[in-house]
């Protein structure tokens, strides 16, 4: 099959893709609401799924671009759900743990090793980042989904990739708070942030382009 019909393909799925998600991303964190989901909902999430399959057949065209279209996916929800409800639940981390894996071995079983050992070292660095916090601070300081999270970037992109994810993480949260203070509306010590949002950035630019020192786990 031409590499322009994987491309169109997953761009195609898209449209149906980000229906789910606009219905999933209200009806997960409030399943009492049975109401209509709005149509300028729908219609941004429709071309933001459909224009993340393209971003990603662009940089990789052919099969890869059903990977990048299926993680552009799930980034997309789980950052929703996080910058609107400071949620990133479990099941959703999970399924980016092991849909990593499953595209990893499905690209190269020699490298899947190191996609294993990201996933590992991504959870574990987090939450002992976030243990030693409520250790010395008394209070928590990162969500109990955001280990989850780098975990699933580390699944993704090999243990090289984490760097990477966290320096590109941190820099969208600092924008974010510069943001905010530029708007007036300065955030405090104690005010929750959504990283998650971050992180998936962090995730879906290293996914794409590579971590910085130019590693290529599709070589």
């Amino acid at each position: 099959m031409p590499d322009i019909a994987f491309v169109g393909l997953s761009v195609l799925l898209g449209i149906p893709v980000g229906l789910v998600v606009a219905r999933a991303s209200v009806a997960l964190p409030k399943p009492e609401i049975t109401g209509h989901v709005g149509p300028y909902r729908k219609l941004a999430l429709v071309l933001i799924c459909t224009g993340l399959a393209l971003w990603a057949g662009m940089v990789w065209p052919g099969p890869k671009a059903f990977l990048g279209a299926l993680l552009a996916w799930q980034l997309l929800m789980l950052a929703l759900l996080d910058a609107e409800h400071f949620w990133l639940p479990r099941s959703l981390t999970i399924a980016l743990i092991a849909s990593g894996i499953v595209a990893a071995a499905a690209m190269s079983l020699q490298q899947l090793s190191e996609h294993l050992l990201g996933a590992a070292v991504g959870f574990f660095l987090l939450a002992a980042l976030a243990f030693l916090y409520r250790r010395f601070r008394g209070r928590d300081g990162l969500g109990g989904g955001d280990a989850w999270l780098l975990a699933g970037g580390g699944a993704w992109t090999g243990w090289q990739g984490l760097p990477t994810i966290l320096v590109l993480g941190s820099g969208a949260g600092l924008i974010f708070v510069a943001l905010m203070a530029l708007r007036g509306n300065p955030i405090g010590r104690a005010q929750p942030m959504p990283f998650g949002v971050g992180l998936a950035i962090g995730i879906w630019f290293t996914w794409l382009y590579g971590p910085l020192d130019g590693y290529s786990y599709f070589s």
